[in-house]
């Protein structure tokens, strides 16, 4: 082993051991939970998406409303959001609306991965042909994870 693997060894470790972390952080109705594959490829969707105007929607009040008035398309949640009870009811909604949706361990993340500093409780994406490929092989993911009450 060289350096190189050594220090691919260490960065999967950490990798390992934040998502763990902030696994520990997460509410208890954060369910169903991505798994560590399943959320970097949210976060790669989402950097994609993100660089589309109009093809993502940020944020507990946009994602509401834009779900409310009838927009589709994948929702991902932030599970270590408090107090859990501002957006406990938007599961429901996206069940009702039958839009696939997901959490994923921290706001920060996810946040970041839409290229902004701060913080996001959820986020709409809409299909794009640029990444519908990405697009498509989530929302199959996504359909196939069992909704645990």
């Amino acid at each position: 082993m060289d350096v190189s693997d050594l220090q691919v060894e260490k960065k999967k470790d950490s990798d390992k051991s934040s998502y763990d972390e902030l696994l520990n952080h997460v509410s208890i109705i954060a369910k169903p939970m991505a798994s560590r594959k399943l959320t970097k490829k949210i976060y790669k969707l989402l950097k994609k998406a993100a660089q589309h105007k109009g093809f993502v929607r940020n944020g507990l009040k946009d994602v509401q409303r834009r779900i409310r008035l009838g927009e589709k398309g994948l929702v991902i949640f932030a599970g270590d959001v408090t107090p859990v009870d501002i957006m406990c009811h938007m599961p429901a909604v996206c069940e009702e609306k039958n839009i696939p949706y997901v959490y994923t361990p921290s706001r920060l993340e996810l946040g970041h991965s839409l290229g902004l500093k701060r913080t996001s409780l959820m986020v709409l994406v809409k299909e794009h042909p640029e990444y519908q490929s990405s697009y498509d092989e989530l929302a199959a993911e996504l359909k196939a994870i069992p909704l645990q009450c």
